[in-house]
């Protein structure tokens, strides 16, 4: 299902696969896709990605510095930089939702 189901517009395919190949009745695994929100604190990665843009081979482009910081990371953590409790933002039931409802998850 990719790194985030959404991410790489993969739900889609989820469901095509679904359609064409489950048997009615049959199960599904996984059958559910559940999203969760916490923030986390990483100096050592926040320095290097925001330190890189204030020399470019000589040149200040600390300008740059804030669109750096928009662009999603896929990566693993480690339990200690987890700061916040966990919030459950998304909760698909991957047997019983239509295809309709890919175009809804996809806009998060």
């Amino acid at each position: 299902m990719g790194y985030f189901l959404l991410y790489e517009s993969m739900l889609d395919s989820v469901l095509w696969a679904r359609d064409k190949y489950l048997a009615p009745g049959g199960k599904m695994l996984p059958d559910r896709a559940q999203i969760y929100l916490a923030t986390i604190e990483d100096e050592q990665y926040k320095n290097q990605k925001i330190g890189f843009w204030n020399n470019v081979y000589g040149v200040n482009m600390s300008c740059m510095s804030a669109a750096a910081m928009k662009e999603p990371l896929i990566d693993m953590v480690e339990a200690d930089m987890i700061n916040s409790n966990a919030c459950m933002i998304l909760d698909l039931d991957l047997v019983k939702m239509k295809k309709e409802d890919v175009e809804f998850a996809s806009e998060y």
